[in-house]
């Protein structure tokens, strides 16, 4: 079973409510590697691999977000490239 890899830029009210911590939180509980980084336009990308059923999982959870946050729409890119180890936040 190999890994899948996603980018995945997540638009609406996403910054400044907590995003990338509760992101960082998900992805750890799924055991997931990546980024979520917030970007000059309000959006905050993240960057997600790991095996498919985890990955399934916070694509899912993406689209809704924290509590916190207000998520309007989001746009996922396969890659083909692995993140490094870890989950990271700017």
């Amino acid at each position: 079973m190999g890994e899948q890899s996603f980018v995945v830029r997540v638009y609406g009210v996403v910054q400044g409510v907590g995003f990338r911590y509760f992101t960082r939180e998900q992805a750890l509980r799924l055991k997931l590697r990546g980024h979520a980084y917030n970007l000059d336009d309000g959006s905050v990308e993240v960057w997600i691999a790991g095996p498919r059923e985890q990955v399934q999982s916070m694509l899912s959870w993406l689209e809704r977000g924290p509590r916190t946050a207000q998520v309007s729409r989001i746009e996922v890119c396969e890659m083909s490239e692995l993140p490094p180890p870890g989950f990271h936040t700017n």
